[in-house]
């Protein structure tokens, strides 16, 4: 476990890298089209970014465990076009003058930053946690798939502001809201069993201006559940440090009583309505996926709760991971709709073994019910219990 966690790990300095300078971030992004492109937005981005970070895992996690990088698909394909109109299959190669050279030709003879790209790419790049230190998990290898979302939240990625004010600790958008997901699940059953969620920009410090992250992680398998968040939070800081992304985040214990729920800024009005009775004012809109799933990891909000099917299994593996670890999870929504009763674990969680063979492109992988993502059972019943009431017409309610 402890291996594979080091092989699917954080990787956010290669994101931080490609944002550090405007004039190169702009070189990075081409326009995603066909099957790539994500009917939810009228322009949907990759990025260089996207695909080096999912390389750099793919090979991570081959060198570590020969065979399994084949299992590891991803959001992004490695094909990338350059600004000559030259399609070339964007790979880490064996050494770091390689990648360079693949690199340069990318970014159309850019030498100087293919450089400082490929130096970032083949660091080794390890992390550290006490409560790891005493875990044993043997998972057989064969077993196993890792889905990849090397950047969620690209739009904000590409964006960049760096100055949003958080809502109680939720970010509304910025580049808080980029994260980096990896979910290994179960290749028989499509349980997910690991989650990473990198955010690799939590603060900035205002005067270097450079970002720092966190690495959330959670286990779930055959009775072991364990996860970062039994930890204290390790992003204290000196009293004489001034930085930019924490200064208005509330904690859970300052938030008061009743559920909250966090949402897509396009979710539905019928949604939207009913979460206003059940939830009140804690409803809390924000971009990115993955984000909203960590705000729920982190018990910014009780809830995650999405209607449309514009996610898709590199978006949500991750999170229901680490949610499993710490007993809660995530739903097909539709389908408790549908559910006339039930208890919590009889709701159907979504699985991430098979996809649907009717679609074409992506949506092939998406979640087709749309989701709800919960920490604790109870609240995910209570929760149902009051929406699903609320979502019948008003001279139904009457």
């Amino acid at each position: 476990f402890w291996k594979l966690l080091n092989a699917v790990g954080p990787r956010a300095d290669i994101a931080r890298a490609c944002r550090q300078q405007e004039a190169l971030f702009q070189l990075l992004i081409e326009e995603k089209t066909g099957g790539e492109k994500n009917k939810k937005f009228a322009v949907d981005f990759k990025t260089l970014a996207d695909v080096l970070v999912q390389e750099v895992i793919k090979q991570s996690v081959e060198n570590k465990f020969p065979g399994l990088g084949k299992k590891v698909l991803g959001e992004e394909s490695n094909e990338f076009t350059n600004d000559l109109g030259e399609k070339m299959i964007v790979r880490l190669c064996p050494t770091e003058e390689e990648t360079a050279e693949l690199l340069s030709r990318v970014l159309g003879g850019n030498k100087l930053a293919s450089e400082a790209l490929a130096r970032v790419v083949h660091q080794d790049v390890t992390f550290g946690d006490p409560a790891l230190d005493a875990v044993e998990v043997d998972i057989p290898q064969d077993t196993l798939g890792i889905w990849v979302d090397p950047i969620d939240s690209t739009y904000q990625y590409i964006k960049g502001s760096a100055d949003i004010k958080s809502n109680q600790g939720i970010f509304p958008s910025g580049l808080q809201c980029v994260t980096i997901l990896i979910g290994v699940y179960d290749l028989h059953t499509g349980v997910p069993l690991m989650g990473v969620i990198n955010q690799p920009f939590v603060s900035q410090d205002l005067n270097t201006l450079r970002w720092q992250g966190q690495c959330y992680w959670g286990l779930s398998y055959e009775g072991t559940n364990l996860h970062s968040l039994q930890l204290p939070d390790p992003r204290s800081k000196s009293s004489d440090t001034q930085s930019r992304g924490t200064e208005d985040a509330g904690s859970e214990g300052e938030r008061p009583p009743g559920l909250s729920a966090v949402i897509s800024t396009s979710e539905k009005d019928t949604i939207r309505a009913a979460l206003a009775r059940v939830c009140g004012e804690r409803v809390f809109p924000a971009a990115g996926a993955g984000y909203k799933s960590l705000c729920v990891v982190q018990g910014l909000a009780d809830l995650y709760i999405f209607s449309d099917d514009t996610t898709f299994k590199w978006d949500s593996c991750a999170a229901h991971a680490i949610l499993r670890a710490m007993g809660g999870g995530m739903v097909d929504f539709s389908r408790c709709l549908r559910a006339s009763s039930g208890r919590a674990h009889d709701w159907p969680q979504l699985l991430y073994h098979a996809g649907d063979e009717g679609a074409a492109g992506v949506d092939r992988w998406a979640n087709k019910g749309g989701l709800v993502a919960y920490r604790s059972q109870k609240q995910l019943e209570t929760f149902l219990s009051l929406l699903i009431p609320n979502l019948a017409p008003a001279d139904a309610r009457t």
